[in-house]
């Protein structure tokens, strides 16, 4: 028997007849501490002083953030504590917006209207649940996942009702821990005894990450003629289709999942991506157009989902002059992501650009140039710098707005902040054969790699003289600032505590920081974001 007179619970909906039934229902069951709010900005703003036993979250509150976008920010800032009850309810019971709703993940779903016995029966059996998993979630939340395959063995022998549960968080461990042959293992034994969706999309996804394409194709095959209504399976089989160098069917599949669960945000974004591979632009305008509206009260809006926006309305016209609807809409388009980024100076340029394109295509060639001469100059001011696939497409802009010399420019930047990729390297020979820029980092990029096997055999002294070299040679080159970085903290970790403040220590310091202060300059979403943390998190314990 569940004692509600110690749980904290937290209502969020904007009806306040509601608000009060559930108030008078949980009281009923014992509870005292009761909070209310009537969207999502406020469920936040409460969560994020004071922890809550149970959540009650309505998924539809009107305007601003809905339950899904609630549970997604709570799961980021890490503001949902592992023994908290998030259930999401709502009286619509649309396929899309019921899919939506499960695919964040809440630990239950209640449909209105739901009465007392049964709003207490769900409460009971979740409260229970989590009391028994207690330490597996709490080791969880610490990201102990050696802790989390202890405390689920000792869970397994005794609750062996809460195998399913446990065999999950197994899973998420030996991911985690990178033991990936007993990870297999487990899924394909869960698979045996009784083919679980989520086993069956962890399986697939497992080979498909290990290069094992065709057999990951199969599994999801299986999986869809098992469990037709599971998007996640279609998302997988169209990335390993694309994987294949089938993209036209990698499409068909992510259309599938879409036509199951429309409004994921991710989902719309990798449709638009792969329709513009595609050359499908009508289907790309649509998926981006979704991926804009989704996006207004996410945590993962995207700008470059409003830049996809564009460029899409823009390639769907072909050579024709842009209509007044299509202007139309591109304005409204750049207009927002201009008032919503209005700090960002890259994406200025890149708007700016993006208007000079559309003026272009609707034969206003004069404004046109004026645009895109306001966005070199604003370009010659940037402090930081463009993702690689952003500087591809500036170039590209540029170039075809009668601008080559900055594109070439621009080209130039790309390669030596990106020319440590093989890919960005083989992307930029696509936009020029000029040897200076595609050959400027050769020798850095030997040193580079020269160095990088040098610190794997632990002749750190010796690497971090080649990793300065390639640094000087291309000083704005994130991996070789990073990497110099990370050697620097190896040595300086090996100084006493007191010879820190002592030269020559004293000036190592001021290098790391010099490198990491470079590295800082990095475009927000890139890959190396968090390797960067990290090392500032070591320069600051020093």
């Amino acid at each position: 028997m569940i004692d509600y007179s110690h749980k904290r619970f937290l209502i969020v909906d904007d009806f306040t007849d509601f608000r009060s039934a559930l108030s008078g229902m949980l009281r009923q069951m014992g509870v005292n501490d009761i909070d209310a709010a009537t969207n999502g900005e406020e469920a936040l703003a409460l969560c994020r002083k004071n922890h809550y036993d149970v959540i009650l979250h309505d998924y539809n509150l009107g305007k601003g953030k809905n339950g899904q976008q609630v549970l997604e920010e709570l799961h980021h800032d890490r503001l949902l504590g592992p023994h908290c009850v998030f259930i999401i309810i709502s009286a619509e019971s649309s396929q899309a917006m019921v899919m939506a709703a499960l695919e964040c993940e809440p630990d239950s779903y209640l449909t209105k209207p739901f009465n007392l016995a049964s709003l207490q029966q769900r409460l009971d059996r979740l409260l229970g649940m989590k009391s028994v998993l207690k330490p597996v979630l709490e080791a969880q939340w610490q990201g102990d996942w050696r802790g989390v395959l202890e405390a689920c063995s000792r869970i397994l022998a005794e609750h062996p009702r809460y195998a399913p549960q446990c065999r999950r968080h197994q899973v998420a461990a030996l991911a985690a821990l990178g033991r990936r042959e007993e990870q297999a293992k487990l899924l394909q034994m869960l698979i045996s005894e009784r083919p679980l969706p989520w086993a069956l999309v962890a399986l697939a996804d497992l080979w498909r990450e290990n290069g094992q394409l065709e057999q990951a194709q199969a599994l999801y095959l299986d999986g869809i003629r098992q469990f037709p209504m599971i998007p996640a399976l279609y998302d997988g089989l169209a990335a390993t289709e694309l994987a294949l160098g089938n993209p036209q069917e990698a499409q068909q599949q992510l259309q599938q999942g879409l036509r199951i669960s429309p409004n994921s945000l991710l989902r719309q974004e990798r449709m638009g991506e792969l329709a513009q591979r595609n050359d499908d632009h009508e289907q790309a305008a649509r998926a981006f157009r979704h991926a804009v509206e989704l996006g207004r009260n996410s945590l993962f809006r995207n700008p470059e989902n409003h830049l996809n926006l564009v460029s899409s309305l823009q390639a769907q016209a072909g050579d024709n002059v842009l209509g007044q609807r299509v202007l139309g809409e591109i304005r409204q388009t750049l207009g927002e992501l201009d008032r919503t980024w209005r700090d960002d100076p890259a994406l200025a340029v890149r708007s700016r650009l993006a208007q000079a394109e559309t003026l272009d295509k609707a034969g206003q060639g004069a404004e046109a140039r004026r645009l895109a001469e306001q966005a070199v100059a604003q370009l010659a001011e940037l402090e930081g710098f463009f993702s690689a696939p952003a500087a591809l497409r500036v170039a590209e802009q540029l170039r075809a707005l009668g601008q080559p010399q900055q594109a070439d420019s621009v080209l130039g930047s790309c390669a030596e902040m990106y020319g440590d990729d093989p890919q960005v390297l083989a992307e930029i020979a696509t936009h020029t054969d000029d040897p200076a820029i595609l050959a400027a980092g050769s020798q850095a990029l030997e040193w580079n790699q020269q160095a990088i096997l040098l610190y794997q055999q632990k002749q750190y002294p010796e690497a971090l003289q080649l990793f300065r070299q390639a640094l000087a040679s291309q000083p704005r080159n994130i991996s070789f600032a990073l990497n110099t970085a990370q050697s620097l903290l190896r040595l300086l970790g090996r100084q006493p505590a007191a010879q820190l403040q002592e030269e020559p220590a004293t000036g190592l310091l001021d290098e790391c920081r010099d490198c990491l202060q470079r590295a800082s300059h990095m475009p927000p979403g890139d890959h190396r974001q968090e390797r960067y943390r990290k090392l500032r998190e070591r320069l600051e314990a020093l």
